[in-house]
């Protein structure tokens, strides 16, 4: 976004339902992102961050769900979603071996702003996740600290950078440059009309594998490139799904499955290396912290009409994958090291 040209303006339309009015998972009303950006000749990395409503989600938590398609990664918040089924705290995205300073960071960022945390009431339930960027950035230098974290937090839009910015710098995808990229749809069912966004920070894939809208565009980049493959598919995605539709916990869990279709159709075969983790939220219901009653009313959604979700969420998350290459930029990064962006070779994989 922010005038970037994205998958849809080369002409290349995946699936067959409505986008939203951006695109994005900011087409979800409340919903926000924002990056900080950490590049030089050594560095690329950076911070990413999403907001789930504008009011405190310490006091007005959202029903939420956690799904890991392959294990391999180093998530934090999810086992506590899994069993409460709420999210309590933004979302933040990083390279791996800063989700330390990042769960800090997010835990004074939620102090800031909720006096009663730890005195009057429990703790609180920090959401970190992290794709391995070490290809491109000196990670052992973990250059991710505690004021970029905040400068994400307290700087989020509804229209954002997509490719090679905030956690997206440094990640390789499909053995090109990979990073953020977003993607959403407009469900209508009878005379009501939902929104499903997607967020994205890619990191794996093998380059011969990589398909767009059904091209088999690797192996003709590798044609183009005669350059070595990757011989694994190896790496990790990360995936937001963000929705306005009332869903409980289990129900955003079914979706959340369904990424896995939108993985596949762009070449994903989700290797023992690679780590897929996805967190949903629905911003439909709020639960409140301080919640007296007995018990609470919330509207549930239909579940009959499933299979649209299940399509919707697909093609959000392939058309996501997708965007976060075509966006991304080429990129030099540690020793010299250098992954080449899709916008590269899509003129000659369209011909």
């Amino acid at each position: 976004m922010k005038g970037q040209k994205r998958l849809r303006d080369y002409g290349i339309k995946i699936g067959e339902i409505k986008t939203g009015k951006l695109n994005s998972i900011t087409d979800v009303t409340g919903v926000k992102v924002g990056h900080l950006t950490l590049s030089d000749s050594k560095i690329k990395t950076g911070v990413t961050a999403i907001l789930p409503h504008e009011g405190n989600i310490f006091q007005n938590k959202l029903i939420a769900a956690s799904h890991v398609i392959n294990g391999f990664g180093k998530s934090m918040g999810t086992v506590q979603i899994n069993e409460l089924g709420t999210i309590e705290t933004p979302i933040i995205l990083t390279n791996t071996l800063s989700s330390g300073v990042a769960y800090d960071s997010l835990v004074k960022y939620m102090l800031n702003h909720n006096d009663e945390i730890g005195r009057t009431t429990g703790t609180v339930n920090p959401v970190v996740c992290e794709c391995n960027d070490q290809i491109l950035n000196n990670i052992r230098g973990m250059h991710v600290k505690e004021q970029h974290i905040m400068m994400a937090l307290e700087n989020v839009y509804t229209n954002f950078e997509e490719g090679s910015v905030g956690a997206g710098t440094g990640m390789v995808c499909y053995g090109l440059k990979g990073g953020i990229g977003t993607a959403s749809r407009i469900v209508e069912i009878n005379d009501e009309r939902f929104t499903i966004g997607m967020l994205v920070l890619t990191n794996f894939g093998r380059r011969k594998d990589l398909i767009i809208d059904g091209i088999k565009a690797g192996r003709k980049i590798e044609d183009i490139q005669k350059a070595m493959d990757d011989k694994i598919d190896k790496g990790s995605i990360i995936m937001v799904l963000a929705t306005d539709i009332p869903m409980t916990s289990r129900q955003l869990k079914r979706i959340s499955k369904r990424t896995g279709v939108g993985l596949a159709r762009t070449g994903s075969y989700m290797g023992h290396g690679s780590g897929e983790v996805v967190i949903s939220f629905s911003t439909a219901n709020k639960v409140s912290h301080y919640e007296k009653e007995a018990t609470v009313q919330i509207k549930v959604f239909n579940e009959n009409n499933i299979d649209k979700l299940f399509r919707a969420v697909g093609e959000a998350t392939e058309e996501a994958i997708l965007n976060s290459m075509i966006c991304a930029e080429t990129t030099k990064g540690r020793d010299a090291n250098v992954r080449y962006s899709l916008k590269e070779y899509i003129g000659e994989i369209l011909k």
